[in-house]
């Protein structure tokens, strides 16, 4: 190991998958007439978009162990700009889509990568302090992407989104290529992939971290790809919508600063996990029963504070026992929820009703984290 990269560059790298999708949520209205598709079809162009993340998740974090941590993020940005010169150029839909699967392909090393990166820098004590900054940067990321890309769509389009994510990926390229040093010591590890695919497919722990991730992004997400048609039926503007983010940054804050104080006060990540479904099935709970109204806002408050517990809590613990492999072990825990949640939006698309499953997944998650907890343990809680 070289040299030590900055923290601020990899929270970058973790924050920009989310972000760059966020600036696309706001244009969902706006694809849907200008290619005369329904909004059911536009919205699946986020559900196939985490479905090829998941792809790109499992390639890339394989990479990040064979060929290294550098080389495998550039050439991940490399992959995610040519979909989005693609998507800038497109004339149909269908076009469209397949620039959407290029895309999640490529910008997937942001998120396995630098948490490979995170895993090779720090030790379990320090990752949990970490990563409860790295839970503020990636639920405030959307809610960035959401503020930036209402302004865009307003002011410029489509197009002005499309040109925004090209011009955003060639300058993190370049900042990764210049200030991006490798971490991992030795390259080219030899794997034993199918021990390590019988391991995880066997741990329990495993499976639970899977499904409470894929939960909380879930609720977290559902709301990027409904709630513009829900401000759209409301009659308010996409750029409207994009200033919901403000309320929604303000909500990842406060859980930010919640957990944070509280993984300082030794508070166990089981029970912060707990607290998180709590706190998101109220969210839940309220969104359903509001979401004719502009009101549905304030229950969204609970399910972001919830996100913004739960997630940086589950990443720090789900790995522990898989260090050495960390790339290739991140790789296959991040296809394993990835996939999860690209099933789930695509399935939230066509349901088309937040409230109903913000409620169903954050009673989901709650009970799930009961199990988490008994299951996890005493030395690890």
């Amino acid at each position: 190991m070289k040299t030590k990269p900055s923290l601020l560059l990899l929270i970058i790298l973790i924050m920009f998958p989310q972000f760059v999708e966020t600036i696309y949520s706001p244009a969902l209205p706006s694809i849907s007439e200008e290619f005369n598709v329904t909004n059911e079809e536009a919205s699946q162009t986020i559900s196939i978009y985490f479905l090829a993340f998941a792809i790109g998740v499992i390639f890339w974090g394989i990479a990040a162990d064979k060929i290294g941590r550098r080389k495998a993020m550039i050439y991940g940005l490399i992959t995610y700009s040519i979909g989005s010169i693609l998507a800038l150029i497109a004339t149909n839909f269908n076009i469209i889509m397949i620039a959407r699967v290029i895309s999640a392909f490529g910008i997937a090393v942001g998120s396995v990568v630098t948490q490979t990166i995170f895993r090779d820098l720090y030790d379990k004590k320090e990752l949990g302090k970490v990563f409860s900054i790295i839970g503020i940067a990636l639920s405030i990321s959307p809610v960035l992407g959401l503020l930036l890309g209402g302004i865009v769509v307003k002011n410029y389009g489509i197009i002005g989104v499309f040109s925004s994510l090209v011009f955003l990926s060639f300058v993190l390229g370049i900042a990764s290529f210049k200030f991006l040093p490798e971490t991992k010591k030795e390259l080219d590890l030899k794997i034993n992939f199918k021990e390590l695919v019988r391991a995880l497919l066997c741990d329990q722990l495993i499976w639970l971290s899977v499904v409470l991730v894929a939960a909380f992004n879930i609720m977290l997400f559902c709301y990027y790809s409904l709630a513009p048609f829900i401000f759209d039926k409301l009659g308010y503007s996409s750029t409207q919508f994009g200033y919901s983010g403000i309320l929604l940054a303000t909500s990842s804050l406060i859980g930010g600063i919640i957990n944070k104080k509280m993984i300082h006060n030794n508070v166990s990540s089981t029970v912060l996990i707990l607290v998180a479904s709590i706190i998101a099935t109220i969210g839940g709970l309220g969104t359903l029963l509001l979401q004719d109204s502009l009101y549905f806002l304030v229950p969204m408050i609970f399910v972001v504070i919830g996100f913004s517990i739960a997630i940086p809590n589950i990443l720090s613990e789900a790995l522990v026992k898989y260090r050495d492999v960390a790339g290739t072990a991140g790789a296959l825990f991040g296809l394993m929820y990835y996939i999860l949640i690209g099933i789930g939006l695509a399935i939230s698309g066509l349901i088309q009703n937040l409230g109903l499953i913000l409620t169903i997944l954050s009673c989901f998650s709650f009970v799930l984290a009961i199990v988490y907890k008994r299951v996890t343990p005493s030395n690890e809680q």
